[in-house]
């Protein structure tokens, strides 16, 4: 029988993952190809033959998602998958109609032969957007967990961006094994939390692999913690997805943060105390129109100031540095640095645009709703030395760090600098605490 030729849409992640879940050994199909976007840097390597399995001896190129229509054509493609997340529905049917006018199928594989199974239970953290809260929901899970007594350990969805035969699994336990799998500053980001807690966290690229390893630690409970607003890849116990009013009507129209909203157990309405009451009331009606049986936890999310010393922001110039997947494919114009700037007083957020070098001088232009922020992208060693070089630049009295992490870990800034900080914190009843216990109870744990 003749194969099916199959193109993956992909952003090294859910791509790699669909691959190695359903289509690596099927020889019903062959991969003729990945795409990548979103990603700097990813298309133009290969899915190794190690990670690929014995019907790609060769492995598999990848090559950028702009070419896909002629690879159609070229290859005389069957089907065509999307497998990367947070995107505008309209975006999504975009990329069916250039396959399908290419004569191709499009094809959402979904979480019946996507995830994986585990021996132990799984609580997921998921989100409609990325930027919603999820790493400070999982933290805070992780919390209330181990204050229970409860032996825990986390899997991050997957950031491979570098070798990914080295990073088929990866254990994160201290800050040696983030200078071992030669960290970028997006993955120290969702890694250095857990770390700083004395708890272990996975991620990589083979999700089952993954998976059978920390299941052989001392465990309880496997956490989930979810990238983008990706669907989990694993079989869940309890599902939490976390929704932002500062976004209000996209937990509607984003892929596949919709799906998350309507497989939820639990939904978290975060930032409620930064957003407008009538955003928070869309967000509720669409919870109580899409998946009426959900839990509603609200939500905050508290800023506070390294120090605690606001008094170092009022009336200073500064620039403002974010998480950068939040403002990029995330789509915010402002994330926590921003809130505490205005919040505590600041004389000006200086335009961080006319000293950007390098691959943030393309960053803007693309994400060109940004204009008072400077996203910390840093997908590289290279790309770390430019954000490095622009806020070095910068003519500002204080540089703001509103990124999950201390910058000045991985990069050498010569100015004044403060870290804005910020967690999860429950307003009124149910909160987490009472549904982790009555999952602990469910689950005898």
């Amino acid at each position: 029988m003749e194969r099916k030729k199959v193109l993956i849409l992909g952003a090294a992640g859910r791509d790699f993952h669909n691959f190695n879940t359903y289509y690596r050994d099927n020889e019903e199909f062959e991969v003729v190809a990945f795409t990548a976007t979103q990603i700097p840097g990813i298309d133009g390597k290969k899915y190794p033959a190690e990670l690929a399995g014995r019907l790609y001896p060769n492995g598999i190129p990848i090559v950028p998602e702009e070419e896909f229509g002629k690879l159609i054509d070229e290859h005389k493609i069957d089907q065509v998958v999307l497998a990367y997340s947070d995107l505008p529905h309209q975006y999504v049917m975009e990329r069916a109609a250039i396959a399908n006018a290419h004569g191709a199928d499009f094809i959402l594989l979904g979480p019946s032969k996507t995830m994986v199974k585990s021996s132990k239970p799984v609580i997921s953290i998921c989100a409609v957007r990325t930027g919603c809260g999820k790493s400070q929901t999982t933290r805070r899970v992780l919390d209330i967990l181990r204050a229970k007594g409860k032996k825990v350990v986390s899997i991050r969805h997957p950031m491979p961006y570098g070798d990914l035969v080295k990073q088929k699994v990866q254990r994160f336990a201290d800050y040696s094994d983030l200078d071992k799998h030669e960290c970028t500053i997006e993955e120290r980001e969702e890694y250095e939390p857990h770390i700083d807690r004395n708890a272990v966290i996975y991620a990589g690229v083979d999700y089952e692999a993954i998976l059978r390893e920390a299941e052989k630690e001392d465990v309880d409970v496997i956490i989930w913690d979810g990238g983008n607003n990706d669907f989990s890849f694993y079989k869940t116990d309890l599902y939490i997805t976390v929704t932002d009013p500062h976004r209000a009507g996209h937990e509607t129209t984003y892929y596949p943060g919709f799906t998350n909203l309507m497989m939820a157990d639990v939904v978290v309405i975060n930032k409620e105390e930064t957003a407008s009451p009538e955003d928070i009331d869309i967000v509720r009606r669409n919870i109580a129109k899409f998946n009426p049986d959900a839990i509603v936890v609200d939500g905050a999310s508290p800023i506070t100031i390294e120090g605690g010393k606001s008094s170092e922001i009022k009336g200073k110039r500064v620039l403002v540095v974010e998480d950068g997947p939040t403002l990029t494919h995330g789509g915010m114009k402002y994330g926590a640095g921003w809130v505490a700037a205005k919040k505590f007083g600041a004389s000006e957020i200086v335009d961080p645009r006319p000293y950007a070098v390098g691959s943030l001088v393309s960053t803007y232009e693309k994400y060109n709703h940004l204009d008072q922020i400077l996203p910390a992208m840093g997908y590289g060693e290279k790309q770390m030395k430019e954000l490095e070089e622009t806020i070095n630049k910068a003519d500002v009295d204080l540089v703001i760090i509103g990124t999950p992490i201390d910058l000045r870990r991985v990069i050498d800034i010569k100015k004044p600098a403060v870290r804005i900080g910020y967690e999860l914190q429950e307003i009124g009843k149910p909160d987490l605490e009472e549904i982790i216990e009555d999952f602990l109870k469910e689950h005898n744990i």
